[in-house]
């Protein structure tokens, strides 16, 4: 079989295996759930930032969120990061922080859920152990924030430092440019392979770049990226819908990031089926399908 005739193949099943799967509905139940979880979420990270002896991480998060979000969906956590971030709140960081991670993994544990769709496999890990995984990622992903943009600041700091020091100006600039977002994409792709390694229920083998992963970040990035424009160009939602506006334009991009989620798994899938060295994960596909005729005989 050609190679063309082979992704025809390939593209063909993506289509009716998403299409099985429904992931569009599974997205705005993401969208819904991630909506829930985003601002403790943020106010978990942010409670943790006067604690670090980097300056100006608050700033970085904020600098990213206007470039990767709506004007108007990234200005609704400038609030919360001036009000947050201005002192060290002990009272976070005991049983409000523990509740505000609770809470951060709904969006998790919703993730999780969708992706035992995609995979064909029923959740067999209990609530609290399900809930336990999805307090875990959720942490990872704190790590993974902090750290991240611990990095672009520390860069930042790097590149006035020699600036001051050398006289280096545009290359320099040029330079931590892309230092910074091959942080950003390094930091998308390990979100992505530990969700997919983790959060749902099959045994497989970690890898840290893969088709699904990849093809995840790129929509990711892509889709955000133009309807950023679209919105801060086209669609004047604030117009249209008052200070309402950017709720709807922030379910919107977390149903885009979703959606992402959702597609690179079934991309993972269906290459762990063709691959022929699935791990339980080639034989997940169809099983909730299976047990679900069982079940009605």
């Amino acid at each position: 079989m050609s190679i063309l005739a082979m992704t025809r193949q390939f593209l063909k099943e993506l289509y009716r295996e998403t299409d099985d799967d429904d992931i569009l509905n599974g997205a705005a139940v993401l969208g819904f759930y991630l909506m829930l979880a985003i601002f403790p979420a943020m106010i978990f990270v942010l409670a943790i930032i006067p604690y670090l002896p980097i300056a100006n991480v608050d700033q970085a998060i904020m600098d990213l969120l206007r470039q990767a979000l709506p004007a108007s969906a990234a200005d609704m956590f400038a609030g919360v990061v001036q009000e947050v971030t201005q002192e060290q709140r002990g009272g976070l960081l005991s049983f409000g922080l523990l509740a505000a991670l609770w809470a951060t993994s709904t969006g998790m544990y919703a993730i999780m859920q969708q992706l035992n769709i995609t995979y064909g496999v029923d959740e067999g890990r209990g609530f609290l152990r399900a809930r336990l995984v999805a307090m875990a990622l959720s942490l990872l992903f704190v790590v993974l924030v902090l750290g991240g943009f611990s990095l672009i600041v520390l860069g930042g700091q790097i590149q006035e430092w020699l600036g001051s020091r050398f006289g280096i100006g545009g290359a320099l600039l040029a330079f931590f440019t892309v230092f910074r977002w091959g942080i950003i994409l390094a930091a998308l792709l390990l979100a992505f392979s530990l969700i997919y390694y983790l959060a749902p229920n099959v045994k497989q083998r970690y890898k840290f770049i893969t088709a699904g992963s990849v093809v995840g970040v790129v929509v990711l990035l892509v889709a955000s990226l133009a309807f950023a424009w679209y919105t801060q160009s086209i669609g004047n939602y604030a117009a249209t819908y008052g200070s309402v506006g950017a709720v709807i334009v922030l379910m919107m991009w977390l149903f885009i990031a979703g959606f992402a989620i959702l597609f690179g798994s079934e991309i993972n899938v269906l290459n762990e089926r063709h691959a022929g060295g699935k791990q339980n994960v080639g034989n997940a596909i169809g099983q909730r399908k299976r047990n679900a005729e069982a079940r009605s005989h």
